[in-house]
This record gives C-alpha cells, sequence and structure tokens, in this order.
C-alpha cells in the first residue's frame, strides 16, 4: 500500500462530514480533486470504504474502522509537528474551546491576535448551547469555554472578560406612551424564545419569574441568529444580548425596548476545569488573554461601553 497522509486526511474528513462536497469546502480543494484521492485511496483496499445509498455517500463498516485509524494517524503526526516546534522554542499545539452561541460574537476578538502571534497553534471551536457547552467542560473533552452562566456543579478556574447586557428588542415600541412598557403592555406581547439549554433561555425565564410576569404568546427558535430575524420580521420580541445586534440597531432594524429592571446583566468568562493539567498552549492563551483583555474589550467593544445604543 502506498496511501498518503494527505490521502488519509480526505478520507478521515469525509467520513466525518459525509460529504465530498463539504470535505473539498473544509480543505479548500476543488471537488474533482477529493474525488479523484478517495478513488486513488479506495484502490488499496480490497473492501469497500464507502456505499452510496440514493444520492448520499455512507461509510462502510470497514471504512469506519480505516477513518478510525487514519484519525489516531493524523494526531500523531500532529504531535510530532508540535513536539518539533518546542524543540525550537515555539509554542505549539492544538487548542479546542466550546463556546455558547452568543458567545460567537465575542470570543473571535480575543483570539484573533493571539493566533497571530503563535501560528503553530491549532484552534477548533465549537459553538453550541449552554448544555452541550457545560457538558464538554465537565467531560473535559476541551481546553477551555466561553460562557456567560458559570456552572455551580463544577470546579473551574476563570478569567472575567467583559459585561453582557441583554434587553427586551422588537421591531417597533406598541407602547402607547412610546416610552417605557408598562407591566399590561408585557404581558400581550409575542414572545420569542432561544431553545430549552441556552443561556439566553434561561436569563429571559429567569426575569419572567422574577417579576412575576406571565405569558403565554411565544415561538421557540434554535439559535440566536433565527431569534433576531424573527424580530426583525416583526414575529414578535425577545430578551436578547446587546452584542449580537450592533449593526440591525444601527440600521433601526430593531430597538431597545424601555422596560423596567431590563437589562439583565451577566459577564462573559473563559473557563475551564481547575484539576485540568493545561498543555504550553493553553497556558500560553490564558496568560495572552490575562494580558491584553483590557486593550481588546477598549479597541473591539467600547461601543458597549459608551452606552450609545440606548433610546
Amino acid at each position: 500500500m502506498h496511501y498518503t497522509l494527505h490521502q488519509l486526511e480526505i478520507f478521515f474528513k469525509i467520513s466525518q462530514l459525509k460529504s465530498i462536497t463539504k470535505a473539498a469546502e473544509e480543505l479548500n480543494l476543488t471537488q474533482p480533486a477529493v474525488s479523484i484521492q478517495l478513488k486513488k485511496f479506495q484502490d488499496q483496499f480490497p473492501l469497500p470504504l464507502t456505499e452510496y445509498l440514493g444520492r448520499k455517500i455512507h461509510i462502510t463498516e470497514f471504512g469506519k474502522e480505516i477513518a478510525d485509524t487514519a484519525e489516531n494517524i493524523l494526531e500523531q503526526v500532529a504531535t510530532i509537528t508540535y513536539k518539533s516546534a518546542a524543540y525550537e522554542g515555539k509554542v505549539a499545539g492544538k487548542l479546542n474551546i466550546s463556546v455558547v452561541s452568543t458567545g460567537k460574537y465575542v470570543t473571535p476578538y480575543f483570539l484573533s491576535d493571539f493566533l497571530k502571534k503563535y501560528p503553530g497553534i491549532d484552534l477548533t471551536m465549537n459553538v453550541t448551547n449552554k448544555s452541550e457547552v457545560i457538558k464538554s467542560i465537565e467531560e473535559n473533552t476541551v481546553d477551555f469555554a466561553m460562557v456567560s452562566v458559570l456552572p455551580d456543579h463544577l470546579k473551574i478556574s476563570r478569567i472575567e472578560l467583559m459585561r453582557n447586557e441583554l434587553f427586551l428588542l422588537g421591531k417597533d415600541n406598541p407602547s402607547k406612551s412610546g416610552m417605557q412598557m408598562s407591566t399590561q403592555e408585557f404581558k400581550k406581547l409575542k414572545l420569542i424564545y432561544r431553545e430549552k439549554g441556552s443561556a439566553t433561555r434561561q436569563a429571559m425565564e429567569s426575569f419572567l419569574d422574577q417579576q412575576k410576569f406571565t405569558n403565554h404568546k411565544k415561538i421557540e427558535l434554535v439559535s440566536n441568529e433565527a431569534v433576531k430575524q424573527a424580530v426583525i420580521a416583526g414575529l414578535g420580541y425577545s430578551i436578547m444580548p446587546i452584542i449580537g445586534i450592533k449593526n440591525e440597531l444601527k440600521n433601526k432594524e430593531v430597538q431597545i425596548i424601555p422596560i423596567k429592571n431590563l437589562p439583565i446583566i451577566t459577564n462573559w468568562n473563559l473557563i475551564w476545569l481547575s484539576s485540568k493539567k493545561q498543555s504550553p498552549a493553553a497556558l500560553a492563551l490564558a496568560q495572552y488573554v490575562k494580558e491584553n483583555k483590557i486593550e481588546i474589550i477598549k479597541k473591539h467593544f467600547s461601543w458597549m461601553e459608551s452606552k450609545s445604543f440606548l433610546p
């Protein structure tokens, strides 16, 4: 057999994504190039690695075993690269970060210059809801997580970053006074919720419970982006983090609806298990964020501190 690391990488990516097209996109290759390498790889085995059911590609049981082995080989090759860099005095390695959905508006700004400073570090960032993020920390499958609500059942270390403020948002203000909305006016609103397990959903429900607001008209959506688009379309109102709607506020596609006891204020935190033995790459990121967070916040999030978005 004379398969190459490149072919292993291509087949492993296809096995992950179950799609030649998506694999080609992620590897920055053309679809024909991926198909050719897959065929060359397949020709070296007596059993099929893939099969087509309809127009969808499926990985055979034999193919899954080869994909698992390919993953191990690729990880060992990466380890060789990282160790070589370490002997040269360079910081290198893998970083895995799990980020709550709204955190995608924050996290990249704390990583951009760091990754430029340490080009030997490979980053994997998974954006999902709060429940999945906490699960990844609990199971020790990531180096860090970005959250606005701290888990109270885990011993964690953290770096507090910046404020997270949630306001009531709508396409227009239905208040008769045009100013602060009354309790009775609020009760008539159709509210748009994030899915269960979301920190935004948790914050919104906590606010409603504390204020003893009852509201039975609701829509439930599975991402902040979906909620934002629904609000823009006039489907209803929602309590959302201000961080994700800067441009929409600027373009007057949505507006903040004043109401008593809002905004809800939490803080963004970079967290990790206190018992976790951090890699050189993880230690480098923690140190970088501690030293540069004030400058990063000032450079990219000064508009939040100025309160220029408030009505």
